[in-house]
């Protein structure tokens, strides 16, 4: 169990998720070591850490041995966030997507084990596929297309999981392992092709709103506060998992949007495109494990959280007419519900 100050490595800590996993330690003290390899992460996401004392960013690809970093002090936790994570980018990246969830994890692992460190990975609810069982509960296996386009996320994150567990069995490796669903916030890339920065975007440039099939399949979306406190409290623990977390609130894609198209004053017409290949839909945690072993639930409610990522947006992306044709297409592009 964590006490007292540590140092922290966050793998993937220039991403959306991971810089505010970095926030969140250095405002709790302690040291962090963010590495990244900018793939799909971003040093603007980091920009206002990179003066603080006790944080450091390293440019590094995890899929290279983390040896080959001489001065990195020891580390006394791993947290491993290193994936490309949007649809449009592991699609666009199949082969660096396994090789994060395979080489980059084992590489992560060693360097735990070597110093004794706490290993915490953060899998996804996309191992559970397009599920069978709902509201989806960690003792779920899954239903999984192993070879379809979405499996080289799927499948690396679901052999990331074998993996952690194998050394934790063979060698006593230190780990946890966190099931994050859906999360949104602020930081999140206009053009990451998941659905809430796709119908932001969209609601502030008044283009269509894009729904994926019939947008009657659901998500649960959780923000990004409470994804990053649910992801310490495991590490602060002894808690092995996996566990899932998540918000057990669910609503359809359709009403997510509509929500959004009300909350920016947007006058956007939805319109309906093809849904993606294997797209889960149905999509909700089981979080009992989450709050009886770690007294940790979502705070933050649909309304608080959008107005704070549309805050945020509202900062980012153009609003004005002049908006080009292929930018607003761009924006409308990859509408997928995840």
């Amino acid at each position: 169990m964590i006490s007292g100050a540590e140092h922290v490595v966050v793998l993937g800590g220039a991403g959306f998720l991971g810089s505010h996993v970095c926030e969140r330690l250095l405002a709790d003290g302690h040291r962090v070591t963010c590495v990244d390899s900018l793939l799909t992460g971003s040093l603007d996401n980091v920009a206002a850490l990179l003066e603080q004392p006790g944080f450091r960013f390293v440019e590094h690809d995890v899929t290279r041995p983390l040896a080959e970093w001489p001065d990195l002090p020891a580390p006394d936790s791993i947290l491993h966030l290193a994936s490309p994570a949007s649809p449009p980018d592991y699609l666009r990246l199949p082969l660096q997507t396994l090789r994060a969830g395979a080489i980059g994890t084992e590489n992560a692992l060693d360097l735990a084990t070597r110093h004794g460190a706490r290993f915490l990975l953060t899998s996804t609810s996309e191992v559970y596929g397009d599920p069978l069982e709902h509201p989806q509960s960690e003792s779920y296996w899954g239903n999984v297309n192993p070879i379809g386009p979405r499996s080289v996320y799927d499948e690396a994150k679901r052999y990331a999981e074998a993996l952690t567990l194998a050394y934790h069995r063979e060698h006593g490796t230190d780990v946890a392992v966190a099931r994050v669903f859906n999360t949104y916030g602020p930081r999140m890339r206009v053009d990451d092709g998941r659905m809430i920065p796709t119908f932001v975007s969209q609601a502030l440039t008044n283009a269509p709103l894009t729904v994926a099939g019939d947008g009657g399949q659901t998500r649960s979306v959780c923000y990004v506060d409470d994804t990053v406190s649910g992801l310490l409290a495991l590490w602060r623990s002894d808690l092995v998992g996996p566990v899932n977390i998540g918000n057990p609130t669910e609503l359809t894609v359709l009403a997510l949007a509509e929500r959004i198209r009300a909350a920016t004053h947007s006058t956007s017409e939805i319109t309906f495109v093809p849904g993606a290949v294997d797209d889960p839909r149905r999509r909700c945690p089981d979080i009992t494990l989450a709050r009886t072993a770690l007294g940790w639930e979502p705070r933050t409610d649909l309304t608080e959280g959008l107005r704070r990522t549309l805050e945020w947006f509202t900062r980012v992306v153009p609003t004005t007419p002049s908006t080009s044709a292929p930018e607003r297409r761009r924006l409308t592009e990859n509408a997928h519900g995840q």
